[in-house]
C-alpha cells in the first residue's frame, strides 16, 4: 500500500503579500522533499478567484497571512469558512501579529491553527515545516471532488 506522499502530490494555496516571506515559506515547504505543488496568490481576491476557477481541484491547505491589499485574511477566512464547499479546506494562519484580538478572531472564523511568524529565520523554517508536517502527514487529508 503506498503511503500518502508516494499516492499523490499535495496542494498548497499561499495567500501572502510579502514576497520575501513567500519565498521564505515555499523554501521551507521544497526541504522538506515531497512532491507539492504551492500556488501563490498576493492577497484574498486573487486567492478566492484561484479557487473559484479550480473547483475540480482545491488544494489541500491554505496557509494565509491576514495582512493584505484588496482582500485581508479576515475577510477571506470569514468568505472561506462560509461557503459549503470551500470551508471543508484547512486554513492556518501564519502572520506576524500575536495581538490577542487577532488570534481569538481568526478562530472565531473558524481558522483550523494560527501561527505567529518567528522572526528568527531557522525558527522561522522550523514552523512552516511544522505546519507541513502535520497538516499534509500527520492529519487526514479530506479528498476533495
Amino acid at each position: 500500500m503506498a503511503t500518502r506522499s508516494q499516492a499523490r502530490s499535495y496542494s498548497v494555496l499561499l495567500v501572502e503579500d510579502d514576497l520575501a516571506d513567500a519565498m521564505l515559506i515555499e523554501e521551507a515547504l521544497f526541504e522538506q522533499g515531497m512532491a507539492r505543488t504551492i500556488i501563490k496568490a498576493e492577497d484574498g481576491v486573487a486567492a478566492l478567484e484561484h479557487l473559484r476557477e479550480n473547483v475540480a481541484r482545491y488544494p489541500d491547505l491554505i496557509i494565509l497571512d491576514l495582512n493584505m491589499p484588496r482582500m485581508n485574511g479576515r475577510e477571506l477566512l470569514e468568505v472561506l469558512k462560509a461557503d459549503d464547499q470551500l470551508k471543508l479546506i484547512p486554513i492556518v494562519v501564519l502572520t506576524t501579529s500575536a495581538a490577542p484580538e487577532d488570534v481569538s478572531g481568526a478562530y472565531h472564523r473558524h481558522a483550523n491553527a494560527y501561527v505567529t511568524k518567528p522572526v528568527n529565520l531557522d525558527d522561522f523554517t522550523r514552523a512552516v515545516q511544522s505546519i507541513d508536517n502535520f497538516y499534509l502527514e500527520t492529519a487526514a487529508v479530506l479528498h476533495h471532488p
